[in-house]
């Protein structure tokens, strides 16, 4: 007898809490006292170092859709590139979509973000640095020069970890956020109709960026990762959070140290200082980002909000029945401007 292989993803019997429990999940936030002072340090550290942000024509057959390479100068000075889709002809202003991307993966092909600029919004893909590498659909060009003095386990979870000052995601949370003023340097963006999204990686990433940046206008947070880490790493067995795991397993002196710095990154403390509309989404059977994770996220964020729950998924979450979603969220939220 032959076995059928599973269609969507590696699916797993529901692991985590009932989702009773899950809609009241609300645990204690494990927050440095200067985590405030830490991110206003970090982002006037950036400032406005490096040349200004390059939007350069790309050559592509499209009949409605303008594409623009784009770099623009992140945490350090680094160029950090990216794609840049507009409607062509847009009609002044246009809201713009900041899209990041999630874990391993690249900025792929303008193809690949069409959704956004065919409902009317210009769309803002920021690579994430380091990345692109390890997935042929999606490959990246964007590099990471700052190197880690400590040890760290393959992947990017643990470069740095020893030191919040120089935590990889230090660099990318403040290179998202220099992303969106990249965005708001662009004549045809509209400033004031910011939107931050992505999923598991890029919604980590959102989600910070929505917290950091006071020009967002609104979030939609797909199955995120980097949230609730502590919860994360002892009921999940797959990477990327397993990279924690076996860096503590080999490093068994350092866990005081390595949750410290998690604590600066951790989604539950920027959720919490999470003011403006957020669309979040969940999936139960995910054990890459757990739904507690999430939920416990949802849950702590202080703005208007709302999750869409996927009873039957993994990591995949939504896909495009979730694109919907946001369109039908974001054209109610935003109506005619």
């Amino acid at each position: 007898m032959s076995l059928i292989p599973l269609q969507v993803g590696d699916l797993v019997p529901l692991f985590d809490m009932p989702l009773e429990q899950l809609r009241g999940y609300l645990p204690d936030r494990d927050e440095p006292a200067d985590f405030d002072t830490f991110w206003s340090r970090t982002l006037a550290e950036a400032g406005d170092s490096g040349p200004a942000a390059e939007y350069v024509p790309y050559d592509l057959p499209f009949a409605a859709v303008d594409v623009f390479d784009v770099s623009f100068a992140g945490w350090g000075g680094h160029r950090i590139n990216g794609w840049f889709l507009l409607p062509k002809g847009a009609d002044g202003p246009v809201p713009c979509v900041m899209h990041y991307i999630g874990y391993s993966g690249g900025r792929g092909f303008p193809k690949d973000h069409l959704m956004w600029p065919a409902a009317g919004y210009a769309v803002f893909v920021m690579e994430t640095r380091g990345h692109g590498g390890g997935n042929v659909g999606s490959p990246g060009t964007t590099g990471d020069p700052h190197g880690s003095a400590g040890p760290q386990a393959p992947g990017m979870m643990t470069r740095g970890i020893l030191d919040p000052d120089d935590y990889y995601y230090r660099r990318v949370f403040t290179d998202a956020v220099r992303a969106v003023d990249a965005a708001i340097e662009h004549p045809s963006v509209d400033a004031a109709r910011i939107i931050v999204s992505g999923g598991s990686q890029g919604g980590g990433i959102a989600q910070a960026t929505a917290a950091l940046h006071p020009s967002v206008k609104a979030a939609l947070i797909d199955v995120p990762f980097l949230t609730h880490f502590r919860r994360a790493v002892e009921i999940t067995g797959r990477d990327p959070y397993q990279e924690l795991v076996r860096f503590l397993a080999t490093r068994r002196d350092t866990a005081d140290r390595v949750f410290r710095t998690l604590s600066y990154f951790d989604g539950l403390n920027f959720a919490a200082r999470g003011r403006v509309p957020a669309l979040y989404s969940v999936a139960l059977m995910d054990d890459v980002c757990p739904p507690s994770t999430v939920f416990a996220a949802y849950n702590h964020w202080q703005g208007p909000k709302e999750i869409t729950v996927w009873p039957w998924n993994s990591h995949e979450g939504g896909g495009g029945f979730q694109s919907e979603e946001q369109l039908r969220y974001l054209d109610k939220l935003l109506g005619d401007g």
